[in-house]
């Protein structure tokens, strides 16, 4: 039956499934499960390769008894921001699942979900540390990784707590340190070419990578160029601070109804 928590048996048939080379839809589709549930199952435990039911089993029966102390429901009054505490963190665990999807350790993923789901933008390592229940070298091994990838950044407060942040502006930066990565791989497969030799199928295959990837990193550039400024508006009916209600209602939301440069023609 879809909906609640996984039982043991759906675990182990999960597990069967990850054995038999199954994809995460069609073990979803056997339980009348969503897809998502089994993806968020396997990855935040171990992923496809390691993961266990009995103790995947353990360790969700872990997290509930720590979220319901007492057997109470679970922290309903925790948050001042008038939103389901439950719900919140049901949604930052699959967020970061979908982190985790694009090749980010579990923790790393946690902390940029957690990040993204406040308000601010930025929490410092303690506030990071209290929200995910992890020690303080859990945080800054990922705030170290998520910093070298330009993610997210940080700075001193007013009390000279470091805090960690994202913005705007990095997410568009790492795009744009992504796409020019690609100009490695072009260098080094057009290396290959010389030392194959021009004209021979290993040379020319190498030649097609590093036209195709030298096309897909301009490009991504190019849009990232173009869309930059989609990532700076905000939505209608958000408060922007310093700025009028109208001011921000009339932001576009696509580059091109702005009439930016390199909009479509």
């Amino acid at each position: 039956m879809p909906g609640g928590r996984l039982t043991q048996q759906e675990r182990q048939q999960i597990a069967l499934g990850l054995g038999d080379g199954l994809a995460y839809a069609e073990i979803a589709r056997r339980l009348d499960r969503p897809t998502s549930t089994v993806t968020r199952e396997v990855m935040r435990n171990g992923g496809p390769t390691a993961y266990r039911p009995d103790l995947a089993h353990r360790a969700t029966e872990g997290r509930a008894r720590r979220r319901r102390p007492g057997g109470g429901d679970a922290q309903p009054a925790a948050r001042g921001d008038g939103r389901d505490a439950a719900a919140v963190r049901d949604y930052e665990e699959a967020f970061a699942t979908v982190f985790m999807q694009g090749g980010l350790p579990r923790m790393t993923a946690r902390v940029l979900a957690a990040l993204y789901a406040t308000d601010a933008g930025s929490l410092s390592a303690g506030e990071l540390g209290e929200r995910l229940q992890v020690s303080a070298g859990s945080i800054s091994k990922a705030v170290a990784f998520l910093e070298s990838q330009s993610l997210i950044r940080r700075e001193r407060d007013d009390r000279r707590r470091e805090r960690y942040i994202v913005d705007d502006e990095l997410w568009y930066q790492s795009m744009v340190a992504s796409a020019k990565a690609n100009e490695q791989m072009v260098e080094i497969a057009r290396q290959g070419v010389a030392v194959l030799g021009a004209g021979t199928p290993a040379a020319a295959r190498l030649e097609n990578v590093a036209r195709f990837m030298d096309f897909v990193g301009e490009e991504i550039v190019r849009a990232a160029e173009q869309a930059r400024e989609i990532l700076l508006s905000k939505p209608v009916g958000v408060a922007v601070e310093g700025s009028e209600g109208a001011d921000a209602a009339e932001r576009p939301d696509r580059p091109e109804e702005s009439g930016s440069a390199g909009g479509r023609g």
